[in-house]
């Protein structure tokens, strides 16, 4: 994408910020399948943090530069567009046009309800935003709730305005539609670790509501990002009349139609199917994860290791491999 605003590039969800918080909000909604992408100039607190203890799975830590290209990585992966650059303002589509909500004479999807500019001069169009930057708010005055989301906050003697960090509900949505805040989010944006599982958590908020706006039922309507054994489609759960079964049960009443409803269903089957992993299957993927991880670490600490590794089975009287 360039910074050419004559022609918006439209996205379903953008977030703003790369973090802990903003990558893992990225993640899920781009491997549900929304056009993901996050606007990042690593200005964030990562950076000022000197080394990284306390993420789990890295028994160790980890150092920070390694973690950010992980998550860099990782958002790649799952399909997210990851941009260096600032997001400076967040408008209503059509309001940001001098033209009426409902319309769409400037190019504007009839799905996208924002207009987001960034420092580079590039102008998005999105149905959603995630707000992921813990330093600051202010790109998002421009909205007509914004006398709500800011307060006076007190600091050294001095008072400043700030986004205030409850004005978005426990699971990040807000009263603006289509608005979801992952950070500032009080004491939920002070670890890493924290962060990343707020930010998570704000995703799944956002794709649950996604799904009700499609017609899926509420009580059916939570997504969960996982792979399934094989073993878990055997017997009766192997048989797709057993899943539809249970997703009407779980459905209870709804407005939906005939037609509409199946649908969703086979909709929802057809993904449950897919989460369906074998052996080889996860073999595979244990295989690719492994190097993967590898392309992370420098070259001298695994050369290293492995010159540590024949050292110790050479004084258990292993010599070296052959």
């Amino acid at each position: 994408m360039t910074g050419d605003t004559s022609d918006p590039v439209e996205y379903d969800v953008v977030v703003v910020g790369g973090g802990p918080a903003g990558a893992a909000a990225a993640i899920f909604t781009a491997r549900y399948g929304l056009d993901t992408v996050v606007f990042d100039r690593g200005a964030g607190a990562l950076p000022r943090c000197a080394f990284l203890s306390n993420y789990p799975g890295f028994p160790a830590g980890i150092d920070v530069e390694t973690f950010q290209a992980m998550l860099a990585d990782h958002l790649e992966t799952a399909g997210a567009e990851l941009i260096e650059d600032s997001v400076v303002a967040v408008e209503r589509a059509g309001a940001a046009d001098g033209v009426a909500d409902e319309a769409t004479a400037d190019g504007t999807s009839d799905d996208a309800r924002f207009v987001v500019e960034t420092a580079d001069d590039r102008r998005v169009h999105a149905d959603s935003v995630v707000a992921a930057a813990w330093y600051d708010g202010s790109y998002l005055e421009p909205l007509d709730d914004a006398d709500a989301m800011f307060e006076l906050h007190e600091h050294h003697g001095e008072e400043h305005e700030r986004f205030d960090p409850e004005y978005p509900d426990h699971d990040g949505r807000t009263p603006v539609d289509g608005l979801y805040v992952a950070s500032p989010a009080d004491q939920r944006s002070a670890q890493a670790v924290v962060a990343a599982g707020n930010g998570a958590h704000v995703a799944r908020c956002l794709l649950e509501d996604h799904r009700i706006a499609q017609g899926y039922p509420a009580d059916i309507a939570a997504h969960y990002d996982w792979l399934r054994p094989a073993s878990e489609f055997t017997g009766e759960w192997g048989d797709r009349d057993r899943w539809r079964e249970y997703f009407e049960n779980e459905a209870g009443d709804h407005d939906l139609s005939d037609e509409r409803f199946v649908e969703l269903r086979e909709r929802y089957l057809d993904r449950a199917f897919e989460t369906k992993t074998g052996e080889d299957e996860v073999e595979r993927r244990t295989e690719q994860a492994q190097h993967r991880l590898l392309e992370h670490l420098d070259d001298e600490y695994i050369r290293s290791y492995l010159d540590d590794s024949v050292a110790v089975a050479s004084d258990a009287g292993g010599g070296e491999p052959p």
